[in-house]
């Protein structure tokens, strides 16, 4: 942790507070929790403060131990102002497709960095293409960007099939997102990594063509 920069500290810090106070009242968790229903309503703080929000401690632990190991892998590169506009984008891109798939079920809720913290997950894979991932189940090192690919297959197979309690369409957003934000930030990633883009471009093409044959239903 002695090696984090201080706006990951920050993000980790705000993702604590705010995820322990909704856990201590209910209340906050339901004004300040994505909902539909709110949204449309005119709440559109939701579409933010929701990020920030937490089921319990273990949801918080995933997302925060994710972006532990990942935050420093995008800030090597773009700096640290350019790392929370990728943070803030990926949240926000996330559940605006959320929002987009489930804008006719009001009672639809969710919470969770997951969003933010999965676009930091592609802005680094992207960044620095030749990382590795090391699975507790796997005995040998992960490309990044074959994870990259798979869990968006998977989350494409969890949109469709309603697998868990688990909002795989804003993990696939905020992916989205940070994918999108960073060829932005880095157009020289055009040059330098185009076979990379093209391969983590696939897993989106697919998702939209399905949502537009309505295959995902």
């Amino acid at each position: 942790m002695l090696n984090l920069s201080l706006v990951t500290i920050a993000i980790i810090a705000a993702n604590v507070i705010i995820s322990f106070k909704g856990f201590d009242d209910q209340l906050f968790f339901e004004r300040y929790k994505f909902n539909v229903g709110g949204i449309r309503r005119g709440e559109q703080l939701r579409m933010f403060s929701s990020g920030f929000l937490h089921v319990n401690t273990t949801h918080l632990l995933f997302n925060m131990f994710t972006l532990y190991f990942f935050a420093d892998a995008v800030i090597a590169v773009l700096g640290s102002l350019f790392f929370v506009v990728i943070y803030v984008a990926s949240l926000v891109f996330g559940n605006l497709l959320s929002l987009y798939f489930h804008k006719d079920e009001y009672w639809y809720s969710a919470v969770g960095a997951s969003g933010a913290v999965t676009g930091i997950l592609y802005a680094a894979i992207l960044l620095q293409p030749e990382m590795s991932l090391y699975m507790f189940f796997v005995p040998i090192p992960i490309p990044g960007y074959v994870f990259g690919i798979g869990y968006l297959l998977y989350s494409i197979y969890g949109i469709k099939n309603r697998v868990g309690n688990i909002g795989h369409d804003a993990h696939f957003g905020g992916a989205i997102g940070g994918y999108v934000v960073t060829l932005m930030l880095q157009p020289s990633l055009f040059k330098t990594n185009l076979g990379l883009i093209a391969l983590l471009a696939i897993p989106i093409i697919i998702l939209f063509i399905m949502y537009k044959t309505g295959k995902l239903n």
